[in-house]
């Protein structure tokens, strides 16, 4: 369920459900949910299975970056909308020359290959150790909640919902996931460079001083999958989820789905979530049809924490050989630092050493991680921005916590399911909910 550029008529399969199981042991009045042993913490065989859901370009690289970074761990089921997506990118995996290393190990018999909007229940009704999601973000949240029901470990792509509504729901299945005690791992690879940690560990023992302004960075270029347009035979379901950064309720904006890597930086030093934010942004160049769909191509963001430190954030996405700039700037009173500058040399390639980390929190030959909160905080922090410039209101978090925004559709029955684009948002006339 993620970027294409094949015929759309590829395959195509009927969806159809499959129910997530539950076992449970009855004793007296209580219930008991019985954990397979290799899912607890310490006690995972010696080599675990993954499946992939959503087995577009970042999906891929996330096997890839999996395989890489433990010998001990193989991909056993793949899940997909789209049928033509999953066939190419497994032929990718096993077959290009940069996977040879890795190809032995992607082991997805046809029956472990999944198809269509209901395709993620099948693949966690197996046998799996670990889930990656890696579909479009206006899915995460219903896919984690179902990961975390299934009672499996879960590598997470950013953000984690387009929505509060559906970041509420992401934080209630977060909170469920520590619980019992599963690990979750982020997209958001900054926390896993070793100069990020050990700075951002510096800085919040007081290396800088008191911190009393931050800015974060993502002036870059535009994301457009589908320039050529719509294919004949895409219907308005298969189009939006096939042009998904486009659409305003499957990839929540750039400052959301791109901007949060900077946003979660600077979240992760201050170790809270900003109290408010105000906002403009609006379009430049970005033309308004269905190949662009309804975002913006610039916004800045003034956030306030708790204790009066600011953030000031800006992203954009203007066309290529104009500046650029992804960067975090944190100044104390004592100093300043771009969030990196104090740590010692660079480990191992960010995308690999979170896959590291996965791993060894499951075996526990490794620090317990679990970052679902943390960046679920990071997901709505970067929509409330969204949404104080949409709105042109000051949005508070309080605010987005009670939000009945859902962004969502009602019902996705089929490829050819009816589809509005959502009008571009505009200050005045745009209502926060």
């Amino acid at each position: 369920m993620n970027d294409s550029h094949n015929n759309a008529n590829a395959g195509r399969r009927t969806f159809d459900g499959l129910a997530l199981s539950r076992r449970a042991l009855m004793g007296g009045a209580a219930a008991f949910h019985i954990i397979r042993p290799e899912l607890v913490r310490g006690q995972a065989p010696a080599r675990l299975k993954a499946g992939l859901v959503g087995v577009g370009g970042r999906g891929r690289q996330a096997i890839q970056d999996l395989l890489t970074g433990d010998a001990n761990v193989e991909v056993v089921a793949l899940a997909d909308a789209f049928e033509d997506q999953l066939e190419k990118n497994l032929r990718w995996l096993r077959e290009d020359r940069a996977n040879a290393a890795i190809a032995s190990r992607v082991r997805v018999n046809p029956d472990m290959r999944f198809v269509g909007f209901e395709a993620y229940k099948k693949l966690l009704a197996t046998d799996v150790d670990i889930v990656m999601l890696a579909t479009p973000p206006g899915w995460r949240p219903l896919h984690f909640e179902a990961a975390v029901e299934a009672r499996k470990h879960v590598f997470c792509e950013k953000p984690f919902g387009t929505d509060p509504v559906g970041v509420q729901r992401f934080m209630r299945a977060a909170r469920k996931s520590e619980e019992l005690k599963l690990t979750v791992v982020s997209g958001a690879q900054r926390r896993f460079n070793r100069s990020y940690q050990e700075t951002v560990k510096k800085i919040q023992d007081g290396a800088i001083g008191d911190v009393l302004a931050a800015y974060a960075y993502w002036v870059g270029t535009p994301v457009i999958q589908q320039a050529a347009g719509r294919k004949p035979g895409w219907g308005d379901t298969e189009w939006q989820h096939r042009n998904w950064y486009s659409n305003l309720w499957l990839c929540g904006d750039q400052v959301v789905e791109q901007h949060l890597h900077n946003i979660d930086v600077i979240c992760w030093v201050m170790d809270t979530h900003p109290v408010s934010a105000a906002a403009y942004g609006g379009i430049s160049w970005r033309p308004q049809d269905d190949v662009h769909g309804n975002i913006y191509d610039h916004l800045a963001t003034d956030f306030v924490f708790a204790n009066g430190a600011r953030m000031s954030s800006y992203c954009r996405q203007y066309p290529r050989g104009l500046y650029q700039n992804i960067s975090e700037l944190v100044v104390g009173s004592k100093g300043r630092s771009n969030c990196k500058d104090m740590g010692g040399q660079p480990g191992p390639k960010d995308y690999v050493a979170e896959h590291t980390a996965l791993v060894n929190s499951i075996r526990g030959s490794g620090p317990y991680i679990n970052h679902a909160m943390k960046v679920a905080e990071s997901t709505m922090t970067c929509i409330m921005a969204r949404e104080a410039a949409y709105s042109g209101q000051q949005i508070t978090w309080d605010m987005m916590m009670n939000s009945k925004l859902d962004l969502s559709p009602k019902e996705v029955t089929g490829y050819d399911s009816p589809m509005t684009r959502q009008p571009l948002p505009r200050p005045g006339t745009y209502k926060f909910v």
